[in-house]
């Protein structure tokens, strides 16, 4: 019988499920994919774009799913992940197309996005506009928190251990910007941030983060979806992790990637959509606190890839000033008083290549 495949979860889950379904669809035609959450990621895989519904699509139960035997994969229940056998893309690939039963798992397949062409512009122009502005030929994205993250009233916290410490994120920021253009990759704003000389981009969709991120020279980030994207397009990066598992959710064997593990030897493992584990939660929430040797490392590792920017000169921000930096919006035309794709100078109009310039130079077409 034919199968439909639900899958649902964070925006991690959803892209570790692309290398395991293009699998399946090399020997199976007719199956479709419900996407209770994240469907737009599928519309990057060429193989699986047909496949892929949301779960609100019109007469999906009629056309799709009456004669399907319906499959529901959680790797979270997978004896090999909860017992760091098996990543997150190994879980799925088990489930999928494997035997729960079997103790092999399979080599890590590979993950790969296919991005079109207007989120890539997305991208190339909001990194070259943060390099002209901040006078840095080098830019990371930076993101500091995970989906668990929650805003209690003047505080920023995430009880299960996964994002940075907000006041981590400040000093990083302070640190990286002598030698590094950075864009900020969150839906929670960190108090301040305008006067901190930093990127903040606003109503981004995570298709066109995928574009920022392809673009860029580097990501820093945590257990969450950028860290999948980085890897999907190839790009180093650093990841710190505190409560989760290199082993399950992140990419040790890239040799681009550089995982620091602040939980290792203190965590436990938290029993997600099994069972409630408060005692889990409470050891490991305070493991993502990082001290100045951390910092270092952090740094280190961003140096030894990609080296720093040229020697140039900080744009002076001062607050409540015209010269503070603004929300970022993709597509805005930059100018001292709008808002732009990185920040607005005092004084100095960007000029922006139209989008069909963009492409006619990354493709090299000469006349």
């Amino acid at each position: 019988m034919e199968k439909a495949f639900f899958i649902n979860g964070g925006a991690g889950r959803v892209l570790c499920s692309i290398p395991a379904l293009e699998h399946y669809a090399e020997t199976h035609d007719d199956f479709v994919i419900v996407a209770e959450s994240w469907g737009e990621f599928y519309a990057m895989s060429p193989k699986l774009r047909e496949k892929a519904f949301p779960i609100h699509h019109k007469g999906l139960f009629k056309d799709h799913l009456r004669d399907k035997e319906i499959i529901s994969p959680e790797p979270y229940r997978l004896n090999a992940y909860f017992n760091q056998k098996a990543n997150l893309i190994q879980a799925f690939d088990i489930l999928i197309n494997g035997e729960t039963s079997s103790f092999e798992v399979p080599e890590t397949k590979k993950l790969s996005l296919d991005i079109n062409k207007k989120d890539q512009i997305v991208g190339h122009n909001m990194i070259q506009e943060v390099k002209e502005t901040l006078k840095k030929d080098k830019v990371i994205v930076f993101q500091p928190f995970g989906s668990t993250v929650e805003v209690q009233g003047n505080f920023i916290i995430d009880s299960s251990g996964r994002s940075f410490e907000l006041s981590n994120v400040v000093e990083i920021i302070k640190e990286l910007q002598k030698d590094y253009g950075i864009i900020i990759m969150s839906q929670v704003p960190i108090p301040g941030w305008e006067q901190m000389g930093v990127a903040y981009p606003k109503d981004v969709s995570l298709l066109q983060w995928a574009g920022i991120i392809n673009a860029a020279d580097y990501f820093l980030g945590c257990d969450s979806v950028g860290q999948h994207l980085a890897h999907a397009v190839g790009k180093p990066a650093t990841v710190v992790i505190g409560s989760t598992f290199p082993e399950n959710i992140t990419y040790p064997d890239n040799k681009d990637f550089n995982v620091i593990d602040l939980g290792l030897n203190k965590r436990l493992y938290s029993p997600i959509r099994m069972v409630f584990d408060d005692i889990s939660d409470r050891v490991n929430e305070s493991l993502m606190v990082m001290n100045e040797s951390v910092l270092k490392k952090i740094k280190k590792a961003i140096k030894d890839k990609i080296g720093v920017s040229k020697k140039t000169v900080i744009p002076q921000l001062s607050p409540n000033t015209d010269n503070t930096p603004l929300p970022v919006l993709p597509g805005k035309k930059a100018s001292v008083k709008s808002s732009t794709n990185g920040f607005s100078l005092p004084g100095k109009q960007i000029n922006k290549k139209k989008p069909i310039d963009e492409i006619l130079e990354l493709n090299e077409i000469k006349n």
